[in-house]
């Protein structure tokens, strides 16, 4: 209407109004054709084109900043990935961008700095030369013979205390000087052979095995095996205090002094008894201790039995005296010739005889 506003000076009223009302017909159509870029035009979802994609640059990036604003999100580093997945941002175009893939180099830089790294690991060998592993079977080292062995042992002297218990009480009493009817006892003692017999063998087996653990304690016959060793040891000591009743039976037959060596051996063997009952404790807490408790064991053993050889000397002196004139020097070079200078001689020679085995 505004166009023809100037001209109605030369329209008539008539045309005016066919005018306005052929304007008001084609203004219906014309304001149903919407253009499809404005935010209120219905499009259905057939009728949308999808646009090219176009790739995002650098360049791209600095001239369409004023158009387009990309979001940040987090996206997790893959390896060997040409192209991240588009990311919603909101427009109707999706962007893909490119990333560089991982040069070669790199991976022989982390492969030749991982080998410097284990290279110089002090406690392991990663890139030395190879040494050879030699396995041994690990054999379980078993007590049960040694159990029944001790168990055996403490049998034979339950035994010896059950039928001989009036000996055995006789023999610490005259032992232990606890009454002055020594000569009374000591008369009972000697009419009793079976049961001194039986304390002596018990001597014998817990004085060659209590030898048997002195030489494994010291590292003597490391290879021997343990039973073979304590046959050795037992049958030398049984030997040593043969040799030595025969030898003193001899020479107080010889010498007519068999009333002093007769007490003499009476002391020597009372003494051995019960030094082997003494022992006794001492080879069961030996035979399942380890290093430390073993090094106690056997120093207070070694004193008690130090302390029975003193006494054995010293209780010995005073019959001997009286029987045979003798002062304390002489009977002292009789205890180095016949009572230490042998003991230290069989060691010797079994040692010797133990390490050729």
């Amino acid at each position: 209407m505004a166009l023809f506003y100037p001209l109605r000076r030369f329209i008539c009223s008539p045309c005016r109004i066919c005018a306005v009302l052929l304007l008001l017909i084609l203004a219906k159509p014309c304001k149903a054709q919407v253009s499809p870029d404005s935010p209120n035009s219905p499009v259905s979802k057939d009728t949308v084109r999808e646009q090219p994609v176009r790739p995002i640059t650098t360049d791209s990036l600095h001239h369409d900043s004023s158009r387009m604003v990309l979001r940040k999100t987090p996206i997790a580093p893959k390896k060997n990935i040409d192209t991240v997945k588009p990311v919603d941002t909101g427009l109707s175009i999706t962007a893909a961008i490119k990333l560089p893939v991982a040069d070669a180099s790199s991976d022989e830089n982390m492969l030749s700095l991982v080998r410097r790294v284990l290279g110089a690991n002090p406690y392991f060998n990663f890139t030395g030369k190879p040494l050879m592993a030699f396995e041994q079977i690990h054999q379980a080292r078993s007590f049960h013979n040694l159990f029944y062995f001790l168990v055996g042992l403490l049998f034979y002297f339950g035994l010896v205390k059950l039928f001989y218990g009036k000996y055995l009480d006789n023999l610490f009493t005259l032992f232990f000087r606890v009454t002055l009817r020594q000569q009374q006892i000591r008369e009972q003692v000697l009419q009793a052979p079976q049961p001194s017999l039986l304390l002596n063998g018990l001597f014998i087996i817990s004085g060659g095995m209590y030898a048997c653990f002195l030489i494994r304690y010291h590292g003597f016959a490391a290879k021997t095996g343990f039973w073979l060793l304590l046959i050795n040891c037992v049958g030398v000591l049984g030997l040593i205090y043969l040799v030595k009743f025969l030898l003193l039976k001899f020479s107080g037959w010889i010498f007519s002094i068999q009333r002093a060596t007769d007490t003499y051996i009476f002391i020597v063997f009372l003494t051995n008894k019960i030094l082997g009952i003494f022992l006794l404790p001492f080879l069961i807490m030996l035979s399942f201790s380890g290093r430390v408790a073993s090094e106690v064991l056997i120093t207070i053993s070694l004193l008690m039995v130090l302390l029975f050889y003193a006494y054995r000397f010293i209780v010995s002196y005073g019959p001997i005296r009286k029987e045979i004139k003798v002062n304390g020097f002489h009977f002292f070079l009789y205890l180095c010739a016949f009572e230490i200078a042998p003991l230290l001689l069989i060691y010797k020679v079994l040692l010797n005889y133990l390490e050729k085995v």
